[in-house]
């Protein structure tokens, strides 16, 4: 009599007692959530430690919300879906997740199913096991479009490295594992989510943070959220990162130093003009009297703003932060309920 061969399953790697939280964020993939859910709890069946899914839904308008709450309702209280009142962004929505996450280590991924759950376990493996603050996945056979979505990529990361130092090779790709206690010390705007690796390396050291290769898969339901027009977005936020990582705490410095530099600039044309009029010479006419003149003005504004960046920056720091989403009121729940054990 035969038997049925027991399908082989890969065993999850070995880690520490943890806690996981998954933060996903999604915005008008009703095609994608049951799907999406469906693949997280099969890629987590065996894991061994509690583990809670947290879905931001972002303002979608196509039944996303409705989907969500059916899966909530059909999995269990592991399964949490928060729902933004509007249409706040990845970043924000990204945010709105990492602050309802309970677990000592955040995994965050895309909902669209072109990053792989089953690379979950071996990406908090690595971030516990080597006692890191960061893993980030890197997408190394990326199924994307070349002229919209690779060549844009490309050149963000080159820009990224370059400026924030971080030898990182995808810092476009969600897939990241993070430990929870250094992740909630940075906050996060804009199209911020992209450069987390910088923003971490405020608070905790480079050499703690790594990548790993993951897989990644052409989108089959739906439709992209990414466009050309995020490519300038992003090189806008990286001008914004370029000045925090370096003048988040001293921002006089850098009011200041420009300040200083175009009022020393003013103060020479003015001194070179005021040699030639003791020499007798007509200036009044001349444009380089109104260049020296507006140099000065500007390096005094540059100076005062300073200042006033300063007293901004101290308050900002001895105050609370108000937050840059709004959700609805969602159950609350005890620390040790709402994980998903494996039986």
């Amino acid at each position: 009599m035969s038997s049925v061969p027991t399908p082989f399953v890969a065993p999850l790697p070995a880690v520490p007692d943890h806690q996981l939280s998954i933060v996903v964020p999604m915005y008008n993939e009703v095609d994608n959530v049951v799907p999406f859910v469906t693949a997280v709890h099969e890629a987590l069946a065996a894991y061994a430690w509690p583990w809670e899914l947290i879905i931001v839904n972002d303002g979608s308008r196509d039944g996303t919300q409705q989907a969500l709450d059916a899966q909530a309702k059909l999995r269990g209280p592991h399964v949490r879906p928060i729902h933004l009142w509007r249409n706040f962004r990845q970043t924000a929505a990204m945010q709105a997740g990492i602050d309802a996450a309970r677990g000592d280590v955040i995994v965050t991924l895309d909902g669209d199913l072109q990053n792989d759950p089953k690379d979950i376990p071996a990406i908090v493996a690595k971030l516990v096991n080597e006692d890191l603050d960061l893993v980030a996945g890197w997408r190394q056979n990326r199924q994307d479009g070349f002229f919209l979505r690779k060549v844009p990529s490309q050149i963000a990361n080159r820009l990224i490295r370059k400026i924030t130092g971080l030898e990182f090779q995808d810092l476009g790709c969600s897939l990241k594992a993070y430990r929870a206690s250094v992740l909630k010390r940075v906050r996060l705007y804009g199209e911020m989510h992209r450069f987390i690796p910088a923003w971490m390396a405020t608070v905790t050291s480079p050499a703690r943070m790594s990548e790993l290769a993951v897989s990644h898969h052409p989108r089959t339901q739906g439709e992209s959220k990414y466009g050309i027009s995020r490519t300038l977005r992003v090189v806008l936020d990286l001008l914004a990162v370029n000045f925090f990582l370096r003048f988040a705490g001293r921002p006089g410095h850098f009011f200041g130093g420009v300040g200083l530099g175009v009022g020393l600039i003013g103060s020479l044309i003015l001194g070179y003009l005021g040699v030639l009029k003791m020499l007798g010479n007509n200036i009044g006419g001349r444009p380089l009297l109104w260049l020296g003149f507006f140099c000065v003005l500007g390096g005094l504004q540059f100076l005062t703003t300073g200042v006033l960046a300063e007293l901004l920056i101290r308050i900002y720091y001895d105050r609370g932060e108000v937050a840059q989403y709004h959700t609805t009121e969602a159950p609350a729940q005890a620390p040790d309920q709402g994980w998903h054990r494996q039986a």
